[in-house]
């Protein structure tokens, strides 16, 4: 299985149709694994595909394969699994700013929602199309939260999760990889076939934004000062000075796939993605240098703890980087 945080991959591969099981099985196998899985503890990180993490309080949620969530409540140090309502892979989470509030979605058109900070999960919503992937999804406030997936696929809960209406983004069928949100409250979409998105409303309407390359973006990291960074295939970064009414190419010496992204601290970012592929920044993205890590398997997120420490999720599970 493809390793890219929220992806489709690099073609329209990581939507292929999982064979269905019946609704009774499902809930069976699901029941019975939950059950196994929350009486597990792992002092040592867990190595399994983990897609995407979220801080919830003081707490990390990540979610990955066959429905997995996990909560760490020493900033990644040891892991708890948290029963899980779905054997659906699960490609993103996200949490309200209560940190109590949150939503993970995934395969087979999944939307999970907690109210109790990730200690527990319902099914949210569930659309009638199994093969549909939902790739991200964003709390632009307690109440706005937006779901985005392949083929364009678009979901928007104006009563934070109690109800969901379709949303339409743009007029194609292009895989929607990653939504982002602003110091400001501007939304970003970045997808396949050049696909850059912004809207200023919560995501009542969307802007094209000029695109320089017509591949496929995997993120927007939005900086400071209206600066925005789009990443994506072959090793293509872009920075914008003005919320993205021009771009600037930013040259690297290879060319891998770059799925992730983070601001390390003011000023120093990170980018990763396909196995040794570590990026740093020590201007605010106006260059990057190769980072060596330990780390050899694809990243499909990175995050920076509440006590400053960078880890890693992908196909290793999490990882914790080393300092640069």
């Amino acid at each position: 299985m493809s390793f890219f945080k929220r992806r489709a991959g690099q073609a329209r591969l990581f939507c292929a149709p999982i064979k269905a099981m019946t609704v009774l099985r499902r809930l069976v196998i699901s029941i019975t694994l939950g059950f196994l899985l929350a009486s597990t503890l792992w002092a040592t990180p867990p190595r399994m595909l983990l897609l995407d993490a979220a801080q919830a309080d003081q707490d990390i949620i990540a979610v990955g394969e066959r429905g997995t969530i996990l909560r760490s409540s020493d900033n990644g140090q040891k892991w708890d699994a948290i029963a899980s309502p779905t054997l659906a892979t699960l490609t993103a989470v996200t949490f309200a700013r209560d940190g109590q509030h949150g939503w993970a979605v995934g395969h087979d058109a999944s939307v999970l929602a907690t109210a109790d900070g990730g200690l527990s999960w319902t099914v949210a919503h569930q659309g009638p199309n199994l093969e549909v992937a939902y790739l991200d999804v964003c709390a632009a406030d307690e109440d706005t939260i937006i779901v985005i997936g392949a083929y364009g696929q678009s979901l928007r809960s104006l009563d934070a999760g109690k109800s969901w209406q379709s949303l339409m983004v743009q007029d194609s069928d292009s895989h929607l990889n990653c939504i982002s949100q602003g110091d400001n409250g501007t939304l970003y979409i970045a997808g396949e076939r050049g696909t850059l998105l912004r809207s200023k409303d919560r995501g009542e309407t969307w802007d094209n934004i000029a695109s320089p390359y017509d591949g496929s973006f995997y993120g927007i990291l939005p900086l400071a000062d209206a600066k925005l960074l789009a990443y994506g295939l072959r090793g293509h970064i872009y920075r914008s000075l003005d919320d993205g009414g021009n771009w600037t190419s930013v040259p690297i010496a290879t060319h891998p796939l770059l799925a992730a992204a983070c601001v390390l601290s003011p000023g120093n970012i990170v980018l990763a993605g396909q196995a040794r592929a570590f990026l740093i920044s020590r201007d605010g993205g106006s260059t990057f240098t190769p980072w060596a890590q330990t780390q050899t398997t694809g990243v499909a997120q990175l995050m920076v703890t509440t006590d400053g420490r960078l880890l890693a999720f992908g196909e290793s599970g999490v990882t914790l980087l080393r300092e640069p």
